[in-house]
């Protein structure tokens, strides 16, 4: 059975794969490279490779248990499994870095013998491989998926690595000078750490299911008050995000609407053209808010009235019958 026949369908699962299997064999082959020559760079880069093979395959599992429908159990499917896999793997980056460090301190301390030759070859068809998957996985939708984009920046890592084990052992054959061994792999873990410390962060802030960071949300507030004449007041909204779906939660106070659908459309298109929110669920309000967060700055709400010239603001926020007619009156509406 050829490997043609073994890959998904889905474009980010087939190179996820592919770039899978190369790291496999030329961390095998980085293993053996650094036991004989005695290479801190070739075993460190190893040890990223191994991390890069666990990370894809995780990415790999997280991609392909992402697609499995939604049920009454898991409402949003299993798309958090690729925010899960992108945690774990930055995790586990940091922690090869750690190690890294401290098997560079021990070197310093007994420098140990390294031979340039076959350190230089591994290193070069190591910095091969790790450009090759590099390519997968670039080509790959990494700016939207914070889980390939993970398994992109193990690779980077590793491919930073393959390029100090090609310099390492440049300088050993030309000087036999064996300290610059440990000290580019110290300096490649420290070019890795920032990248995996920050996506460590963001992965936390999703689990979390903090507000993505392209949004603010009295920004956000004020401008549906602004952009929608009928809407006075936004209040109670959540966002976060899943996988690579935006969700949002929020009531709106609105002046009642002729056309009720009509309105609910147009809040959503302005969510999804503007903020990139492809799931919102909106309660409509015409009675008014006395919740803490309900209140809009005075500038917006000066602005927000001057718009609002032309419609009819007499109607009665406490009497019964508005009441019975548009209380609870929460319509969601979803747009996927």
């Amino acid at each position: 059975m050829s490997v043609r026949s073994l890959l998904p369908e889905d474009r980010n699962s087939r190179r996820l794969l592919l770039a899978f299997l190369v790291t496999v064999v030329f961390m095998v082959a980085e293993v053996f490279g650094g036991l004989i020559s005695g290479s801190l760079a070739l075993l460190a880069d190893a040890g990223h490779m191994l991390t890069d093979a666990a990370a894809l395959l995780m990415a790999l599992m997280a991609v392909r248990f992402a697609r499995r429908k939604p049920n009454s159990r898991l409402t949003f499917g299993y798309l958090r499994l690729t925010t899960m896999a992108a945690f774990v793997n930055a995790a586990a980056l940091l922690l090869i870095v750690v190690l890294i460090l401290w098997e560079a301190i021990r070197r310093f301390a007994t420098p140990e013998p390294v031979l340039g030759g076959p350190m230089l070859a591994i290193a070069i068809a190591g910095l091969f491989a790790n450009l090759l998957s590099f390519w997968l996985l670039h080509q790959g939708e990494e700016k939207e998926n914070i889980n390939v984009r993970a398994a992109a920046l193990h690779v980077m890592g590793d491919l930073l690595g393959s390029i100090g084990a090609v310099v390492a052992a440049l300088i050993i054959m030309n000087t036999g000078w064996t300290p610059i061994d440990p000290i580019l792999s110290v300096l490649v873990s420290c070019l890795v750490l920032r990248n995996a410390w920050a996506l460590l962060r963001e992965s936390f802030h999703e689990l979390l299911e903090g507000t993505p960071q392209e949004i603010d949300i009295d920004k956000l507030r004020k401008d549906l008050s602004l952009v929608i004449p009928e809407v006075r007041n936004v209040h109670h909204v959540h966002v976060w995000q899943i996988g690579e779906q935006r969700l949002m939660t929020l009531h709106a106070q609105v002046v009642p609407p002729h056309d009720h659908d009509g309105l609910l459309a147009r809040i959503q298109h302005h969510l999804s053209e503007k903020y990139k929110i492809g799931h919102s669920t909106i309660q409509m309000e015409f009675g008014a808010c006395e919740m803490y967060d309900c209140t809009l700055s005075d500038e917006a709400a000066t602005a927000a009235a001057s718009g609002h010239h032309g419609h009819n603001h007499a109607h009665s926020h406490g009497s019964t019958d508005d009441h019975e007619d548009h209380d609870h009156a929460g319509d969601h509406g979803h747009r996927h």
